[in-house]
């Protein structure tokens, strides 16, 4: 639901979603290595992390590493790697510092022992927060989170306990990854970039999208609010008529 935020004379969407691009293109403007271009990036979710909790913004959950992104350089993926072992134990010490309770969504499988331990210690550790929820999308892809989920399904049918016909579209949403959140209001995707790459197909049906030439690194609470000024302007109709 969204919330109106007096002081800004906006309304705020419930749950942003973002999808984090142009690291590298920032990076190279400034002849520096792709992966200098990451750090900026995760320093930039802090930033953002802290300005959406204040304007009011309930879910943010933002795209860090895709299931395609294994297809990238070596280095620059071992780089990223590295820099999420750092992220997600700094993560939970200031997560408990601001009451924020972390998710991470994803396919753990490919993913080495020591950052699934981190994952597993972020979310029990910041389980009990009430304030902002912040959800990151790890080795994760729209399909893939999908297939998973119907394959649950059919493993109901196939054992008997469920029958084709009796499947609903609620079924399916509470065997997704994302299964404890409600979709999200509002998909910003910076850098100039207007395509979803395989993020959060299914949640965002409905969703108002917001693209900005903004890269990654650069982006700041001002973006951040023009986004939801813009998102003030939609009319959200959900397939009905506004009366």
């Amino acid at each position: 639901m969204d919330i109106k935020n007096e002081k800004l004379g906006l309304v705020i969407p419930s749950h942003v979603a973002v999808i984090l691009d142009g690291n590298g293109r920032w990076a190279k403007k400034r002849h520096m290595p792709r992966t200098y271009g990451h750090k900026a990036g995760a320093d930039t979710v802090e930033k953002i992390l802290l300005a959406a909790d204040e304007i009011g913004i309930k879910y943010l959950t933002v795209y860090a590493f895709s299931t395609e992104n294994w297809k990238r350089d070596v280095e620059e993926v071992s780089t990223i790697m590295n820099i999420l072992r750092v992220y997600l134990r700094s993560c939970a010490t200031k997560s408990m510092k601001n009451n924020v309770r972390c998710r991470v969504i994803g396919k753990r499988d490919k993913l080495s022992k020591d950052i699934i331990e981190e994952i597993e210690y972020l979310e029990n550790t910041t389980k009990n927060n009430t304030g902002l929820n912040f959800t990151i999308a790890l080795n994760y892809g729209g399909r893939d989170e999908i297939t998973r989920a119907v394959q649950k399904l059919a493993r109901e049918v196939k054992e008997g306990r469920l029958n084709p016909e009796d499947i609903t579209e609620q079924m399916i949403s509470d065997n997704l990854d994302t299964f404890e959140l409600p979709d999200p209001d509002l998909l910003i995707r910076t850098s100039g970039e207007e395509r979803l790459s395989n993020y959060l197909p299914w949640q965002l049906a409905y969703t108002e999208f917001y693209f900005t030439d903004c890269l990654w690194p650069d982006f700041d609470k001002d973006e951040l609010l023009a986004a939801v000024k813009k998102y003030n302007q939609r009319e959200r109709r959900f397939g009905g008529v506004l009366k």
